[in-house]
Parts: structure tokens; C-alpha cells; sequence
């Protein structure tokens, strides 16, 4: 591990001293979100759209990619879909599923759910949360307990945007930590993405076992690291940010904002690592929830990023969900 953070500590020691963080924080202060309802994926009775991936644009096509359930259920019993626009997400054709269960006894075999996507080496990674059917449910059922019902992050891959994505493997990129006390110990859920000073950086939302029920008030966001694609990845083994039950993050300046959804902030990091160090925090009113952002960066790699635009986000509409476009008003 220490092979591969050093130079990442190191590029994002010398980015940090240009990164003028009183600026960012300032112009991230200022962000409102205005609402608007999309075509297509929002609203449908006795359907559950939720959770959707970051959005990437290829050729003149955006792509946002989400979990869909029929019926009133939360993401554990759902698969992946995807849906397309032409007219920045106001408008969307919905195309069908994308990656469905994996086989009996394998992780993401009781459901797959909170995508997302990166293009690299000419292909399209997709990350996504898997989970089983509870150990020694005797009817082999999904129970949603807070002890054994662990989640891990899984990836397919595919040559187009519009798949089919085949999985690399039957076991997760990336693992729960097996020491009870890890932030990460329970549940490792919600990828995003970012390729960053040679490497892909992995940046989830981990719960720990010793929290039980009250585990989601302990969120906590965590990164790891790989110099491919496809892993494999190395923890940075400490988290980054509380407060971060839904993952999400983008190229900010030189550094990295995130949400941090349950204090309802947004983040900077001018190294993309010390959030807390920083503490360069905005609080920001009517927030989205569980959101994806527009992401130009995840098709074509940026050092300066132009900052957050828009994406797609959740409503929560009693036991269903759709969802909802957001733009950024500065």
C-alpha cells in the first residue's frame, strides 16, 4: 500500500498548494439546486427508480444508470437499468435492464443496485453494489438484518455504453474489512469514480458492524486506489468524511468537492483525500438526494474540473422512489 500511496500523497501535496481552497469553498457556497421533473424515468406507479449512477455523455448521447424495482421495495431487491437523452436530461428513453442477478450462492446474487461508470482502455467499467440472500435464512430469503446481511461493490464491463456488460468475476472488486471495529466492516456500498494523478480512485460509503440498526447515522465515506480499472484496489484504510450516506463527488478546481448528504454539506478536498483537515464546509439548503452528477470528466480526464452543472437525483414518494433532474443556480 505504501508503494502506491506515496505518489499519490505526494501529486497531491504539490496540486494542494495551487488549489487556492478559500475560492473553492466560496464558489461552492453559493450553490443553489433548482428542480425539474424528467420524461421518461420520473414519476410511474407501482415502479421504483432510484440510486442513479453519475451521468456520461457519448457522442451526443447522455447515459444515467439506476436501480429499478417493480413494486414498492427498497434497492436489496432490485437490478440495473439504464436510460438515455438527448436533451441534458430533461427527457429520457428508458432501454431496458443492464445487469441483472449474479448466479446462486454468489454475492450480488439476491440483487444489484447504486451503479456507476467509468471509461477507460477504450471500455466502460461499471461499479455496482451487490448482496446475497441471508446466511442460514432457511427459505433462503433476504432478511435486511444489520449483522450478516454484508454488501460489497461489484464490476462489469462492456465495449459500449449500452452493454451488454459482462462481470469480471464472480467475487467483488471490493470487500467489506474484516476487523469489526473498520468503518467498513458491515457494508461497503455506493462507488464513484474518479481518475486522478495516474490512478482510479474508488471513493464508497462504509457502515461498521458495531453500530447494528444505527449503523446508516454512521456513514462514513471512504476511497481506494488501483492503477487499473479493474483493481485490483487498496483501502486508504481510514474514512475521509461522516455524514456521507450517499456517495457523491466531482472535479472541483484541482481538488474534489463531495455531498455529504445526512449534514447536508458540500465538501473540498484540494488533494482529494483530507476533508477533515480542510474543513472547508458549505452548507447547502434542498440538497438532492442519493444524486449522480453530469461527469464529463469520467469519458475524457480532466486536471482542472469545471465543477458541479446538474444530474439526476431521488424522490422518495412513500415506499417508491423516481427520479428528478437538479441544476446547479450559482
Amino acid at each position: 500500500m505504501k508503494r502506491l500511496l506515496l505518489p499519490v500523497m505526494m501529486l497531491c501535496l504539490s496540486l494542494s498548494l495551487i488549489a487556492q481552497p478559500e475560492e473553492a469553498k466560496k464558489e461552492l457556497s453559493n450553490i443553489e439546486f433548482k428542480y425539474d421533473k424528467v420524461k421518461g424515468i420520473g414519476h410511474e406507479k407501482g415502479c421504483t427508480r432510484r440510486d442513479p449512477s453519475d451521468v456520461i455523455k457519448v457522442g451526443d448521447t447522455y447515459y444515467v444508470y439506476y436501480t429499478k424495482i417493480y413494486g414498492r421495495a427498497p434497492g436489496y431487491w432490485g437490478t440495473l437499468w439504464y436510460a438515455t437523452s438527448k436533451d441534458e436530461g430533461f427527457t429520457w428513453k428508458e432501454q431496458g435492464e443492464i445487469l441483472g442477478l449474479g448466479n446462486k450462492g454468489t454475492f450480488d446474487s439476491q440483487a444489484t443496485f447504486t451503479p456507476n461508470i467509468i471509461f477507460a482502455n477504450g471500455k466502460y467499467y461499471m461499479y455496482y453494489t451487490g448482496v446475497k440472500p441471508t446466511p442460514g435464512n432457511e427459505k433462503g430469503e433476504f432478511e435486511n438484518n444489520s449483522t450478516t446481511d454484508i454488501t460489497a461493490i461489484g464490476l462489469a464491463i462492456s465495449d459500449s455504453p449500452d452493454g451488454p456488460f459482462s462481470r469480471v468475476s464472480e467475487e467483488p472488486v471490493l470487500k467489506i474489512s474484516s476487523e469489526p471495529e473498520k468503518f467498513d466492516s458491515y457494508r461497503i456500498d455506493d462507488a464513484a469514480m474518479l481518475y486522478r494523478n495516474g490512478l482510479y480512485w474508488l471513493y464508497y460509503k462504509g457502515r461498521s458492524r458495531i453500530h447494528g440498526k444505527g449503523g446508516p447515522a454512521h456513514t462514513r465515506m471512504g476511497v481506494a486506489f488501483s492503477k487499473s480499472p479493474e483493481g485490483p484496489f487498496e483501502k486508504l484504510d481510514r474514512p475521509l468524511l461522516a455524514g456521507s450516506h450517499e456517495v457523491m463527488i466531482w472535479p472541483q478546481g484541482v481538488g474534489v468537492a463531495a455531498l455529504a448528504s445526512i449534514t447536508s454539506t458540500i465538501e473540498y478536498a484540494p488533494d482529494g483525500i483530507d476533508f477533515l483537515t480542510n474543513k472547508l464546509s458549505a452548507k447547502v439548503s434542498n440538497r438532492p438526494h442519493a444524486p449522480g452528477a453530469y461527469r464529463p470528466d469520467l469519458t475524457n480526464p480532466v486536471i482542472v474540473g469545471e465543477g458541479l452543472k446538474w444530474g439526476i437525483g431521488m424522490i422518495h414518494n412513500g415506499p417508491e422512489a423516481y427520479l428528478i433532474r437538479y441544476e446547479v443556480k450559482k
